[in-house]
């Protein structure tokens, strides 16, 4: 029988994944490993998982309507989450995010290089031997499977080249740095495997999918698994299949209201947005627009030969499926051309999808939902007990399973780090220093000072964003998403007062969580408590609109706000 290699952390004859199954058994019991694992009969009950992770895929401007076939076999065969965010608008800290189930300041991936700590020594070091998947294979038995992009840095000779193959993997097949659809390079259990430019074999999305199938078919049937299945598409080159290269010709971006209009009142770095876009911008964004979803189809028919492979294997009814993105992605909105790293919907709102055991089919959920619960939810399903974890994140599987009376969170944190070196580009020397990723018209995507922190609140009467900039204005955005969906207006200097310092506590709280603590109450909770500690130290700073100014660094987890319960004044107190 043909056999999959096997990559440098999967099982070898003599070691604990081929013990007979009473002492395995034990073993797991000794290690603290997952409830209810007892011989090969519990083990082939347990479920399989597959998470489907595409690159760049938005949710906001309908980039889940190419994909029909997911839709069907993953949505209306199970549940649609409508509120999905990612805690960072850029690919490397979301991805580790997913991994580790952690938000950005506890995994401390903050961009997409060496030096943000993207594959790092570092990473490698102190988080990879944590993420879910280590967590699944030593500790539950599971056999793991990774297909396609890891981390944008994956495969640097600073990060240790190809040969390495992060703890947990049994079988290994990543993609060298971002993501390139042909004339790539795979890690195949740390060998390197070139690929060309011939479709029948080279297309990366195909070839994740054969090789997925290959899986599938020769894989051990006495364990669960996991599966990873990471897409280039839709990410930028936005080389689409040959048989697709013609669909969409008439699809534009969509004119929302939020298209090519001015950030008025926004960061200085969407105000420098030049409006209207030029008719070059526009029709590259088109273009863009309609390549990604190109892209998209091959990762519709790479589902459904899954799905059938899963069906046909007799699997299908015992495994979850998901199907997310990274981040989201805008195409003109407030005249910025291509890109995420911004805070807005566009940028942190993703597609989440589940079918599996016990997931009702046609389900839709508006529970606030986030990347970094996926780790907990799979570790649940594979009976891991979540407290032996430092995950910031939620188990789903209550909601999965339609529990009743479910207490869950009402905000969750955003946080990035802008990229850009604090000097003015020489090209555009009108521009303030340290932009980047800018047009040929000087219109610039992200900037050092790009750096920003959220709370995202969904609850029963209040759907609002509150963020504040780490720049010398510490410049703040608040959105009511009910009143005004696409952004526009912010109203930060005309909100009450005492919202927004409960909402810039609460910012702080989350920004220094970790674990158990990054799921306390949030403002609108019934639980929360409006007694709020107080510094003993830093000068008082307070506005005539409520806003805070001149505070540099970013609110930290040494600041505090008080509410004077007397006089209602708004104090904010920051350490010096």
């Amino acid at each position: 029988m043909r056999r999959l290699p096997q990559g440098p952390g999967g099982p070898r004859w003599g070691s604990p994944r081929h013990l007979p199954s009473c002492s395995r058994a034990l073993l797991l019991l000794l290690l603290g490993g997952c409830l209810g694992v007892s011989g090969a009969a519990a083990r082939s009950r347990r479920p399989n998982v597959v998470l489907l992770l595409t690159d760049d895929q938005d949710e906001v401007l309908g980039g889940m309507t190419p994909l029909k076939k997911t839709k069907a076999l993953i949505g209306e065969m199970g549940m649609t989450f409508s509120s999905a965010y990612v805690p960072s608008a850029l690919c490397c800290p979301s991805r580790a995010s997913i991994l580790t189930g952690k938000y950005p300041h506890n995994h401390h991936v903050v961009n997409n290089t060496l030096e943000g700590n993207c594959s790092s020594k570092s990473w490698q070091k102190i988080q990879e031997p944590n993420t879910f998947p280590a967590i699944l294979n030593s500790m539950c038995g599971y056999q793991t499977f990774f297909a396609g992009k890891y981390l944008n840095e994956y495969g640097a000779p600073d990060a240790g080249g190809l040969e390495h193959v992060p703890l947990g993997w049994s079988y290994w097949y990543a993609l060298e740095k971002n993501s390139k659809y042909y004339n790539y390079t795979l890690s195949i259990n740390g060998k390197a495997r070139k690929h060309g430019e011939n479709y029948s074999v080279d297309y990366l999305t195909d070839v994740l999918a054969n090789v997925s199938l290959d899986f599938l078919d020769y894989k051990s049937n006495s364990e669960p698994f996991f599966m990873m299945i990471s897409t280039p598409a839709p990410h930028s080159p936005w080389t689409a299949a040959p048989q697709y290269q013609k669909t969409f010709q008439n699809v534009s971006a969509p004119r929302n209201k939020n298209f090519n209009i001015h950030g008025t009142n926004k960061h200085w770095l969407i105000r420098q947005a030049k409006t209207p876009m030029t008719n070059s911008s526009i029709q590259f964004l088109d273009n863009a627009f309609r390549k990604r979803w190109q892209t998209l189809l091959s990762v519709d028919d790479l589902v459904e030969k899954l799905v059938k492979r899963l069906e046909f294997n007799g699997e299908l009814n015992n495994t979850y499926i998901f199907y997310t993105s990274d981040n989201g992605y805008h195409t003109g909105q407030f005249s910025l051309p291509i890109d995420k790293r911004q805070l807005y919907e566009f940028d942190i709102k993703v597609p989440l999808l589940v079918r599996g055991p016990g997931i009702k089919p046609n389900q839709t959920s508006k529970m606030l939902v986030a990347n970094i619960d996926l780790g907990p939810t799979i570790l649940d399903i594979a009976g891991y007990n979540l407290n032996k974890t430092q995950m910031d994140g939620m188990s789903l599987l209550p909601i999965l399973r339609g529990a009743s009376n479910l207490t869950w969170r009402s905000d969750v944190l955003v946080e990035y780090q802008g990229e850009g070196r604090n000097v003015t580009d020489p090209t555009c020397p009108a521009l303030s220093p340290g932009v980047s990723q800018c047009f040929p018209d000087c219109v610039c995507e992200d900037a050092y000072n790009n750096t920003y922190a959220c709370v995202r609140t969904m609850a029963t009467l209040w759907n609002l964003q509150y963020c504040e900039f780490d720049d010398q204005e510490v410049f703040v955005e608040v959105y009511n998403l009910t009143a005004d969906p696409d952004q526009i207006t912010n109203i930060a200097k005309t909100i009450d007062p005492e919202l927004l310092g409960k909402m810039n506590y609460r910012l702080m709280m989350l920004q220094s969580c970790s674990g158990p603590t990054c799921r306390t109450p949030g403002v609108f909770d019934p639980g929360q408590s409006l007694t709020m500690p107080l510094l003993e130290h830093g000068p008082v700073v307070v506005s005539s609109h409520g806003q805070c100014k001149q505070m540099q660094p970013l609110l930290t987890a040494s600041d505090h706000l008080v509410l004077n319960a007397k006089d209602s004044t708004r104090k904010v107190l920051y350490s010096s």
